[in-house]
């Protein structure tokens, strides 16, 4: 049997401490030792490795958010949401009269930095478990993706560092690999490529899943008397330290020494888990259900225990195993994939045991709910782990010092472009706006059957970007969820306030443009060291944005995720406060998309245009430094309202929003999925200088093809949101001003240019 050591922490200094967190791979501060030590002396006792080890796991930053929770429940926890349910491993959100909706966003970004294969594709199945414990089918999966540029000189790259083409390969095949295997579609996404994501790589994943209400679970016991039921894979070595790991700013040895902290998935085990788990709750069998992810048994019966009110043993030896000779810490705190567990009344034990072993799932009793507030773990008969449960899953809360950025006000101006149509191409065919063909193919975005919209849309053969997916998730029912992803890490490097009301405005735009009313948010935070005052003066900033705008537009924050300590020795990456959007559809038969239909019907222009290039792609190519767009929160509600109740008075033909590249993209793209051009004249719009106006990447603007006769009365519909006919479809994309042609593109040669970028540099 192995021993158990056992330490008395008040007899060590701080360097001691401090070498004991670093040894035993804790991530704990030296005040945060001397709190524990405290708390054994209390109790008259010296703590266990295996109570270290697990106070380790739960006081992580990863776990329970203790340099963020104070400013999440300020800024976005309590924005009202009349639909909502619950948010616990995930978000519940009422769809219709029977059915909620459930999201799940979180980040799996050091260990893809360090195996981006395993890390990306154990995102993906964590993801999942987060919607299945809520007793819901995952229905699509989202893939926020952030890398340093492909073309990335390896002379330039720094030492213990991976090649972004490397990461970009082996995340996408992790990501494809799990998700097609275990049969949910990959609908929707992003990829953002910036140097600041050259040491550190960030994999977000995200899942959408739809349950019948009376169907929904708690990820809490359902009270004491009950029994603790673990089922799926087996236990091992794999992810051990993981959320400590991810609660520390990589080096240059993170990169061989962690690799044991990424999990290994199974994705072949993880589909007839998730159908086991669907139909025990079916049948009423669990009282409570959870996943085993960041932080393995120590952060999940605990916390099941603790919400639930009541105490809780559990015996390790009854835990199945991988490896032979595991010490109790290690099982405790193992993250090895595809494991959910769960709580289930004694007299229904049998009947859950035989739904598992009829899908060949193994599952196993291993401890019970007791009343009192504590938790205890044996090991053959020996007490490894006895807990007030209130300490342990209590974890410390730090407002951390924090200097506030200021609002760039600045706009250099540069040299208006010699070629305009030189410049258009290369806009199209630059690193974030590019096709993401290449990706998006290597995902079964069809599998099962419910994808209305997919991530590509348009003519056969002529595939645009689509801004939103959309699926029908009931049988029976044309009411649709519509999904989108974004943000734009640039525009929040420079100003993170305007920079995260620029994302939700995205967002929002991407929902109305396919013709869905948006319903809720949900946010996965990636920046850097909290304790450094700089970040954190970021990160209040982009929550302080996004409690605005939010509040201003009715969206609740149903679901997220904090990522800190995304820092290596290349330096912090930009503020990425990625979103999820979802957006109901009434008739998914009235969606909306963005290629131009016809040839002859008009182009409206929706919104204003300012000088607002900061963050910009054409800033970008330029080298130059712009004010970041501003969002004008009662003309976008205006817009809102006033695009989306268009439909049944007009024929609204293709809708499609100005983000990336401004203008002058979205034309084109509309072009590229059309496979027609349009005649366009820039000169009913601002009074600016032709660059700023065609690439200004201005908030709160949509292009929208109506038939020419409704042009009038379409107009008059929008009012007071600015809406300009600038354009007529078919021909070539020509561009004028007044009198004056500046460009013509044939779209062969958009879409050529459109699509080069990913596979010229990835060799295919």
């Amino acid at each position: 049997m192995p021993a158990i050591s056992r330490i008395d922490l008040q007899r060590h200094g701080d360097d001691s401490l401090r070498r004991m967190s670093a040894e035993m791979g804790l991530a704990l501060s030296v005040e945060e030792m001397r709190r524990i030590g405290d708390y054994f002396a209390a109790e008259g006792r010296e703590a266990s490795n295996v109570e270290l080890q697990a106070l380790g796991q739960a006081w992580s930053e990863h776990s329970c958010y203790k340099s963020s929770k104070l400013l999440l429940k300020q800024y976005v926890f309590n924005i009202p949401c009349k639909d909502f349910v619950c948010n616990e491993d995930a978000g519940v959100v009422h769809f219709d009269d029977e059915h909620d909706y459930v999201v799940g966003f979180e980040s799996h970004n050091h260990p893809s930095a360090v195996e981006p294969y395993g890390g990306a594709a154990t995102g993906i199945g964590g993801i999942l478990r987060d919607v299945l414990c809520m007793g819901a089918q995952p229905i699509l999966l989202v893939d926020p993706l952030f890398f340093g540029p492909l073309d990335q000189s390896f002379e330039d790259l720094p030492e213990g560092i991976k090649h972004p083409r490397y990461l970009f390969r082996r995340v996408v095949d992790g990501i494809a690999d799990y998700g097609n295997r275990v049969g949910i579609p990959t609908t929707t996404g992003m990829v953002y490529f910036h140097e600041g994501f050259t040491g550190n790589c960030l994999v977000n994943v995200g899942c959408i899943g739809i349950a019948k209400r009376k169907h929904i679970v708690r990820s809490r016991a359902g009270g004491a008397g009950e029994i603790f039921v673990l089922a799926g894979g087996s236990t091992g070595r794999d992810g051990i330290h993981g959320v400590t790991f991810a609660s520390e700013v990589l080096d240059e040895d993170s990169h061989e020494e962690d690799v044991g902290a990424v999990q290994l998935g199974d994705p072949i085990t993880k589909e007839p888990l998730i159908h086991a788990c669907l139909e025990a709750v079916e049948r009423g069998l669990v009282t409570g259900m959870k996943d085993l992810g960041g932080g393995g048994l120590s952060s999940c019966i605990g916390e099941m225990a603790h919400a639930a009110g009541c105490g809780a043993i559990v015996e390790l030896d009854k835990v199945f195993l991988r490896q032979e000779g595991m010490q109790p810490w290690e099982i405790w705190i193992s993250e090895s994939q595809e494991r959910m567990a769960m709580t289930v009344r004694p007299d229904r034990l049998n009947d859950l045991l035989a739904t598992f072993d009829s899908w060949d799932v193994f599952a196993a009793a291993i401890g019970r709910t007791v009343p009192g507030r504590r938790i205890a773990v044996t090991f053959h008969g020996e007490t490894v782990l006895d807990l007030d449960l209130a300490f342990y899953s209590g974890g410390p809360e730090y407002r951390r010092p924090f200097n506030q950025p200021a609002h760039l006000e600045r706009t250099d101006v540069g040299e208006e472009p010699v070629d305009y149509g030189t410049m258009v191409l290369a806009i199209l065919g630059s690193p974030n706006v590019s096709s993401r063909e290449w990706i998006i193919r290597q995902y079964d975005h069809q599998v099962r059957g419910n994808t209305v919209l997919p991530p590509l849309q348009g003519v056969l053969g002529s595939f645009g970007p689509g801004d939103a997916a959309i699926v029908k998730p009931v049988e029976g029912s044309f009411r649709g969820l519509a999904v989108t992803a974004d943000v734009n890490p640039e525009m929040c490097r420079l100003d993170p306030y305007w920079g995260a009301c620029a994302t939700i405005d995205e967002i929002v735009r991407n929902l109305v443009s396919v013709g869905s009313k948006p319903h809720s948010l949900a946010d996965c935070l990636n920046f850097g060291n909290p304790e450094n005052p700089d970040r954190m003066g970021e990160f209040t900033e982009v929550l302080r944005g996004f409690s605005d705008i939010a509040r201003a537009l009715d969206l609740p924050f149903i679901s997220g995720n904090v990522s800190f300590y995304n820092e290596a020795p290349t330096g912090p990456i930009p503020p990425t406060p990625a979103v999820i959007g979802v957006g109901i559809i009434d008739d998914v038969r009235d969606a909306i998309t963005l290629s131009l239909k016809e040839d002859g019907n008009a182009l409206m222009l929706l919104g204003i245009t300012a000088q607002e290039l900061g963050g910009s792609q054409y800033y970008r190519h330029q080298g130059l430094v712009g004010t970041v767009p501003r969002v004008d929160i009662p003309r976008l509600s205006e817009s809102i309202d006033r695009l989306l109740s268009a439909r049944p008075g007009f024929d609204v033909l293709a809708v499609h929003d100005l983000s990336e590249g401004g203008l002058a993209v979205a034309l084109a793209e509309m072009c590229i999925a059309g496979d027609r051009g349009a005649e366009i004249d820039l000169a009913p719009l601002e009074e600016l200088r032709t660059d700023h106006l065609l690439f200004s990447e201005s908030a709160t603007r949509w292009i929208v093809e109506i038939p020419e006769e409704q042009v009038d009365s379409f107009v008059a519909h929008m009012s007071p949101v600015p809406a300009r006919r600038i354009g007529t479809t078919g021909g070539d994309l020509a561009i004028g001003r007044g009198n004056g042609r500046i460009a013509n593109l044939s779209v062969e040669r958009l879409r050529e240019a459109w699509n080069r970028y990913i596979p010229e540099r990835m060799g295919s």
